[in-house]
């Protein structure tokens, strides 16, 4: 089997749904024209930008990383970084460190923010705490929190993140099935923050396939950190991404059909969504809340009184 693109024998991908072959250089230019097509045509990144990539040493992080320094040589942007410590022994560390030698080789700002140091605990600690909630929702909320923290501090004017297809796709799922309309309304390539404390989103990755990121990575010759996080398995997140693995099977085209289809109905949902409501400062954090208490506070005194009793 030849490659479609330029003839040669070296193949190392095949697209079930095109039908395409690829040898590496082809793919590996294949899949930066296309991040770099999407965030034209999403216009998720400015000249000028301060962009703060999300990144923890796993495969998806790292990619985003590799393409968006092409745009930081070519004097468009200006790139940093910011890994997040959850707190998990044996699987954090390695993720780390990793991020730490991307950071240095590229020579970018780089800064590791802890749970621990932030919130005086770490996610071990949280669930071993008596009936805590599920770990990704824990987990969630102070990335999040943090994050955005960071990037204030860092003045970054986008936080980009390695969400892909597959999480995408999954996010889509998991939020319709559980029927909250809300978060279904934020999913897309870029947010739309309410508040000028929250840093701008984007997800240049999101019609990339994870397997093709992974592919990426490798042909790159990219260190990356494989290891899946010990609690990811137990999430409904795993689950959904399990029945949508199996579908595509069968049906290569779906994960695209069910983003491309999201995207006509968003624009029905964002119209419907009349609510008018104001975007305050967390009492207790001064972080963006519509209540009194941000999200990641209420988590805090929450797990204060568990770890009191």
């Amino acid at each position: 089997m030849n490659c479609t693109k330029c003839g040669k024998k070296e193949v190392m991908m095949e697209r079930k749904h095109s039908g395409q072959r690829l040898c590496p250089e082809c793919f590996i230019s294949g899949i930066q024209k296309k991040v770099l097509k999407d965030i034209r045509k999403y216009g998720l990144i400015e000249k000028g930008d301060k962009v703060m990539v999300a990144l923890s040493g796993g495969k998806d992080s790292v990619m985003l990383l590799d393409i968006l320094n092409s745009l930081q040589n070519r004097g468009i942007i200006d790139l940093m970084a910011v890994t997040i410590d959850e707190g998990i022994q044996g699987y954090r560390q390695d993720g780390i460190k990793i991020a730490e030698n991307h950071a240095r080789r590229l020579g970018i700002e780089h800064r590791v923010v802890s749970f621990k140091e932030y919130f005086n605990i770490s996610l071990d600690e949280i669930m071993a705490l008596p009936f805590p909630r599920g770990a990704c929702t824990y987990c969630g909320v102070f990335r999040r929190w943090l994050i955005n923290r960071t990037a204030r501090e860092m003045g970054a004017t986008k936080i980009a993140t390695g969400h892909n297809l597959d999480d995408e796709t999954q996010s889509i799922m998991m939020n319709y099935l559980e029927g909250n309309i809300e978060n279904l309304r934020r999913i897309g390539p870029r947010s739309h923050p309410k508040s000028d404390k929250f840093i701008v989103k984007i997800k240049p990755l999101g019609e990339i396939p994870e397997r093709e990121v992974g592919l990426y990575v490798v042909a790159k010759g990219l260190e990356v950190h494989f290891a899946g996080c010990p609690y990811s398995q137990e999430s409904f997140r795993a689950e959904i991404g399990e029945i949508i693995k199996n579908l595509s099977k069968n049906h290569p085209t779906i994960m695209y059909s069910t983003l491309r289809g999201f995207h006509k109905i968003k624009t029905a949902l964002k119209k419907e969504d009349s609510r008018n409501f104001t975007m305050d400062n967390c009492i207790k954090c001064g972080e963006p809340s519509a209540q009194e208490l941000c999200r990641a506070c209420v988590f805090c005194e929450e797990l204060e009184k568990k770890k009191t009793h």
